[in-house]
């Protein structure tokens, strides 16, 4: 079986590729990465929130190329049922890509006003109503889930697709210093305490200030 190569864009900016290199790690996938620079105009477009799926993250795999986050879950899936990404429980499975895809295609809000920048810390940070609405919801997803499943994650006591979904959003709020509940606060904790969230912030600090526009814009 031939190693797999994921194209990936910046660690410190770029949350949908850390969805697809955090899914990738979690099933256990061997692969290489290929980086985009965020100089390429497309790269960047694609960073300042004009598309949530352009060129990162694309996973080459026995000539099979699957690029968009979900699909790259899903695939994973397939290929790695023992990592266990959905859950067995077709409830819970339907659940599960339920709120996948809620943070697929939702949020623009919080996206907007707190784009990803794990480099950053802002005190004071001052959080539209908009956005608020979105963290609010999130926050409603992630209570649902640890009661209904019992935690510590998502769903349940294995690390999933789901937690990688919702990972940038974790980053971000540490970012952003918002305030959460207890209960969101120990789950954000278990979330960068992951070996692989600790790999990748480690790299994204290494990583020049050289996007201009992303802090400029937002």
């Amino acid at each position: 079986m031939s190693k797999a190569e994921l194209t990936i864009s910046s660690k410190n900016y770029g949350a949908w590729a850390l969805r697809g290199w955090l899914t990738a790690k979690l099933a256990g996938l061997d692969f290489t990465e290929k980086m985009v620079s965020p100089d390429d105009p497309a790269m960047k477009a694609e960073m300042m929130l004009l598309s949530s799926s352009m060129l990162v993250p694309s996973l080459l795999h026995n000539n099979i190329k699957v690029w968009d986050t979900l699909a790259i879950g899903e695939y994973l899936n397939e290929i790695k049922p023992k990592a266990k990404l959905l859950p067995a429980d077709a409830a819970a499975r339907a659940h599960c890509r339920a709120i996948c895809g809620e943070m697929h295609s939702g949020f623009s809000a919080l996206r907007t006003a707190l784009p990803m920048n794990i480099k950053a810390r802002f005190s004071n940070f001052k959080i539209w109503s908009r956005a608020q609405a979105d963290i609010d919801r999130i926050v409603e997803i992630w209570r649902e889930c640890l009661a209904n499943y019992g935690g510590p994650y998502l769903f349940g006591d294995k690390v999933g697709m789901a937690d990688a979904m919702y990972a940038p959003v974790v980053t971000r709020f540490l970012s952003y210093g918002v305030v959460l509940d207890p209960v969101c606060t120990a789950y954000c904790q278990r979330i960068m305490a992951l070996p692989a969230m600790q790999e990748w912030v480690e790299q994204a600090m290494l990583e020049p200030d050289d996007i201009d526009e992303l802090e400029a814009e937002f």
